[in-house]
C-alpha cells in the first residue's frame, strides 16, 4: 500500500511543535460518504464506536451527516458524544459501581439522548432499575472478552426478562476475526450471525422483543451488510466500525480498496538523529503513535523505502532500503499509525488541516478518562 504524500503535505508545518496529530476533516468527510454508499444512504445502520474519533469536533460532523447512533466505552466518551449531538449512545463496555453511577447521572443530564448499557448477568441488570438507561445484552461471539456464550440461552432469556422494559437489544462483537481474508472472515461470520439469528428468534418466540442487534467492528462490517437475514427483520440491525472515519495501516489493508476510505489522521514526526548511516530517528515514540498493535506501528507516506523499527518512548528509528535517501536532521515526517484509535488517544490537541494549511487546533475531548473524583462529587452532591 502507497500513499501518496502531495495529499497530506501541511503548509508551514517546521513552525509546529512535534510530534502531533493532524485530522484532516474532508478526508473525514469522504469517509463518511463513503460508509453511508455502502449502507445505501441509510444512516441509520450505523453505530460508529467513538473511541476511534475522540474529538467533538468530529462527533458533531457525524451527527452532522445523519450518523446520531453511537457507541463508546468510557464515561468521558459518553459525555462527549452526548454533547456533540449524538442522539441514541450505547456504552458498550460493563459499568458498574461508581462507573454506573457516573452513566446514570450523565444520561439525567442528557434527557434528549437515548442511553444504553452492556449486561451479561442479572445483578448488572438491576442496577438500571429506576432509570433512564436502556440495556443491551452482550453476547459473547467467541472472542472470549466479555458476554454470555450464544449457547446459553436459558440465561439469556432470563436477563431479558430482569431487564423488563429497559430490554433494547443485543450486542455481538466479532473482533477477532479481524486476521481471516475477507472470503474466510465473511464464512466465519456469517456461521456467527446464523447462531444469533436462532437466538433472535427464541427470544422472539418467548414474548422478549429485540428492537436491535449490533454486530461488527471495521474487520467485519462488510460480512454484517452482506447478511440477508439481518435486513427486513422485526429489529434495526446496526454495524458499528469507528476506525473507517479515520483509517489506519491496518484497516486499510482489511477493506477493500474499492470502498474508497483514506487516511484523514496523521501523526507529523521530526527527524532529530542519525544514530547509523542508514537510520534516522524520529521523535514519535511509543507515546505517540501506539505500538498495541505491534511492529512496524507505523507507515511512513510517501515514502515506503522507510522502515520504521521498534520505538521506545519518545523515539522511532526509520532504516532506509538500500539506496534510498535518509531523511536529513530536522525534516518532517507523516505516519500513519498501524492502529489509530489508541494513537489519537495520545494527544490533547488536533491540528485541523483544511486546504493543505492548519486553521485551528482542536482538543481530543474525550482523550483518556475522567477524573475518578467525579464520582466522589456527585456523591457528596447527593448527600
Amino acid at each position: 500500500m502507497e500513499l501518496a504524500l502531495r495529499k497530506y503535505q501541511i503548509e508551514g508545518i517546521e513552525q509546529a511543535i512535534t510530534p502531533a496529530l493532524v485530522v484532516y476533516p474532508e478526508m473525514v468527510d469522504a469517509n463518511v460518504t463513503a460508509m453511508l454508499h455502502l449502507l445505501g444512504g441509510d444512516a441509520n445502520r450505523w453505530r460508529p464506536h467513538v473511541k476511534t474519533s475522540k474529538l467533538g469536533f468530529v462527533m458533531r460532523r457525524l451527527a452532522g451527516s445523519g450518523v446520531v447512533h453511537a457507541k463508546c466505552s468510557t464515561t468521558l466518551e459518553l459525555a462527549a458524544a452526548c454533547e456533540a449531538g449524538m442522539r441514541d449512545v450505547l456504552v458498550a463496555y460493563a459499568m458498574v459501581g461508581a462507573n454506573a453511577r457516573r452513566v446514570i447521572e450523565i444520561a439525567a443530564q442528557h434527557p434528549e439522548v437515548r442511553v444504553s448499557v452492556l449486561v451479561e448477568n442479572e445483578s448488572q441488570a438491576a442496577i438500571w432499575h429506576g432509570t433512564n438507561v436502556g440495556i443491551h445484552i452482550d453476547v459473547n461471539s467467541g472472542m472470549n472478552r466479555t458476554g454470555i456464550g450464544q449457547d446459553r440461552m436459558d440465561q439469556i432469556l432470563a436477563l431479558a426478562r430482569a431487564a423488563g422494559d429497559h430490554f433494547r437489544g443485543l450486542h455481538f462483537y466479532d473482533g477477532h476475526l479481524s486476521a481471516k481474508g475477507m472470503a474466510e472472515r465473511e464464512i466465519a461470520a456469517h456461521a456467527g450471525y446464523d447462531r444469533l439469528m436462532q437466538l433472535v428468534g427464541s427470544l422472539q418466540r418467548a414474548g422478549a422483543g429485540v428492537a436491535e442487534v449490533i454486530t461488527c467492528g471495521t474487520p467485519t462490517f462488510p460480512c454484517g451488510l452482506s447478511y440477508a437475514p439481518f435486513t427486513g427483520g422485526a429489529f434495526v440491525h446496526r454495524v458499528s466500525p469507528g476506525t473507517i472515519v479515520y483509517n489506519d495501516f491496518v484497516s486499510l489493508r482489511q477493506l477493500p480498496e474499492a470502498y474508497g476510505f483514506q487516511p484523514a489522521a496523521l501523526v507529523v514526526a521530526t527527524v532529530v538523529s542519525h544514530p547509523l548511516p542508514s537510520v534516522a530517528t524520529c521523535n514519535a515514540g511509543h507515546k505517540s503513535v501506539s505500538a498495541d498493535a505491534g511492529v512496524p506501528t507505523c507507515m511512513v507516506v510517501g515514502r515506503p523505502d522507510l522502515k520504521p523499527l521498534a520505538p521506545s518512548e519518545e523515539h522511532l528509528p526509520l532504516e532506509a532500503a538500500a539506496g534510498a535517501s535518509v531523511p536529513a536532521i530536522g525534516e518532517t515526517v507523516y505516519l500513519l499509525p498501524r492502529h489509530v484509535c489508541p494513537s489519537v488517544n495520545n494527544f490533547d490537541d488536533a491540528l485541523i488541516v483544511e486546504g493543505g494549511r492548519v486553521t485551528r487546533t482542536e482538543r481530543v475531548t474525550a482523550r483518556g478518562h475522567e477524573s475518578p473524583l467525579a464520582g466522589f462529587a456527585s456523591r457528596a452532591d447527593q448527600s
